[in-house]
């Protein structure tokens, strides 16, 4: 079954679902990508300032170990020549430092790289490292912004008689974090790249699925579809692949005997829902086959079952009690039909002979022969009424009688027959037997003593029904092929297609889950044997 959409495209907004889920894709992957690189960038900031701060506190220490410095400190006054100034632009060179500035008790910067700035008070505070303590910093002074590390300077006894404070410029910890910038994009980059194709890859997956609708489309589907399934007159039962409900419309849950929508239903085993048993059978799958016949209480039901693309399936289901009452008229009247046929002959040369003996003043022989009918027709009548109960089947094993009678043949029920009223499906039945009854007659006209036996009984819920005759039978190497359709052993006398009874018989036995087989009777002739099971309520 194919399906063909069509979609109203609207101004303004992307036509297809794919389109939007594409560009949603796509805003959400450069979204990731920014965020990931403004959270590395983040704490790479924070660690190249540690490491700056950190290694300038390690050239203020590595200077103020130096032996000569204390020494210079408190031998001479400030000024760009004096031994301290030299000691401490050597040891800025050498580390590459911004500045390293020697400080004594009072703030009073002994060094600087721009001599100008000997002998006047520092920027910033120094009482920390005076005090003792090392303090890392990243601070403003005179040289801009700068990783600072100071450290107390200590003379040879151990007491403190300055500081010593580096800087290292700022820029050179932001061209680091600049540098790192372009690798980081380019990473960035090749996420967003993966990202943008993993996007385009899934929304052809689903350009595919969704048969490239529009969302609006698919809500309206999905709402038509609703609306559709729970409005029609057809059950409707959909599985997934391991057997669970899916969804079963308003029609199916009254078909089923369960609670109107069947909200418990979805997501359970078919099986926890309906419980074991023919229909549950059918519907999974199971038992398989087209109109397969199946009873749910008291309702009998039609089943078809469709499998889906993904190993799910979906059920249909018929009501055939609704249909069933307009079947049973029918059958009826084509009874009725037979047997008035059947009759016709037989009347006119019964009237015929009762006129004769009226004329001839036979009275009394006439009402004898009147009676002899009429109790004769009325004695089978009861016969087949007191055995089977179904007024359907007994009506046509009455008309069948008839039939047989006329073509010389006697029908009569077996000892054993005793059908209650009960049935299920009294059309099919009535098919099956009138099927069989007709071609037991076919062979046994012309036998030595023409006979047709019919055996009727139920066993639990299952109908049994035997069909002999005393014809010539069926060889074994036949008994299969008899049940083809369009097989027979019969000339065809006009349009009438032959070698379908058969046919229909072992159909109808096997949509009902039952079974028709040809075997051998006593005397020679044949014997159909039918099995229902379920065929009795």
């Amino acid at each position: 079954m194919r399906f063909h959409f069509t979609s109203t495209w609207r101004p303004g907004r992307p036509r297809r679902a794919v389109s939007q889920i594409l560009l949603t894709q796509l805003a959400l992957a450069a979204g990731v990508a920014v965020l990931a690189t403004g959270l590395f960038l983040a704490p790479l900031g924070a660690q190249l300032d540690d490491q700056a701060m950190r290694r300038a506190l390690a050239i203020a220490q590595s200077a103020a170990t130096d032996p000569e410095l204390p020494a210079a400190l408190l031998s001479g006054p400030p000024g760009p020549d004096s031994a301290v100034q030299a000691t401490a632009e050597r040891i800025r060179r050498a580390t590459g430092a911004e500045y390293v500035v020697v400080i004594d008790l009072k703030g009073i910067r002994r060094s600087h790289p721009s001599p100008a700035l000997i002998g006047l008070p520092v920027s910033t505070d120094p009482s920390d490292a005076l005090a003792g303590r090392e303090v890392m910093e990243i601070d403003e002074g005179t040289l801009g912004r700068s990783a600072r590390g100071k450290v107390p300077l200590l003379a040879a006894d151990g007491e403190i008689v300055g500081a010593v404070s580096v800087g290292i410029a700022y820029d050179n910890v932001r061209d680091r974090l600049l540098g790192a910038i372009p690798g980081l994009l380019a990473y960035a980059g090749g996420a967003l790249a993966m990202g943008a194709l993993a996007a385009f890859l899934l929304s052809r997956r689903i350009q595919r699925q969704t048969r490239d609708l529009a969302f609006s489309d698919i809500a309206g589907l999905l709402a038509e579809r609703e609306a559709m399934l729970h409005s029609i007159r057809e059950g409707v039962v959909a599985l997934d692949r391991a057997g669970r409900v899916r969804l079963v419309n308003d029609e199916a849950a009254r078909l089923l005997g369960l609670a109107p929508g069947a909200p418990d239903a979805a997501g359970r085993p078919l099986e926890e829902v309906l419980g074991p048993g023919r229909t549950t059978d059918v519907l999974t799958g199971r038992v398989t086959g087209r109109d397969l016949l199946t009873v749910r209480g008291a309702r009998v039901l039609l089943a078809n079952r469709m499998p889906t693309e993904d190993g799910g399936a979906v059920a249909t289901l018929r009501d055939r009690t609704e249909v069933e009452h307009l079947g049973r008229e029918l059958d009826s009247t084509r009874g009725l039909i037979d047997a008035l046929r059947a009759q016709d002959h037989e009347h006119a040369n019964r009237l015929h002979t009762l006129l004769g003996l009226l004329e001839l003043g036979l009275h009394e022989e006439a009402a004898e022969f009147l009676t002899e009918v009429v109790g004769g027709r009325r004695s089978t009548a009861e016969q087949v009424t007191e055995k089977v109960h179904d007024p359907l089947l007994a009506a046509l094993l009455v008309g069948k009688a008839t039939v047989a009678a006329e073509r010389g043949v006697a029908l009569r029920l077996a000892p054993a027959t005793l059908l209650p009223d009960r049935l299920v499906d009294p059309g099919g039945l009535v098919t099956i037997v009138g099927n069989l009854v007709d071609n037991a007659l076919d062979a046994a006209v012309g036998s030595a003593a023409p006979l047709v036996e019919v055996e009727l009984r139920a066993e639990g819920r299952t109908a049994v029904l035997r069909v002999r005759d005393s014809g010539p039978g069926v060889p074994v190497v036949r008994r299969e092929e008899i049940f083809t359709e369009g097989w027979s052993t019969k000339r065809p006398s006009g349009p009438r297609e032959r070698g379908l009874g058969l046919a229909l018989v072992r159909r109808l036995a096997q949509r009902q889950g039952g079974s028709a087989v040809a075997g051998e009777t006593a005397d020679g002739g044949a014997e159909f044997s039918v099995e229902l099971p379920e065929a009795l309520r």
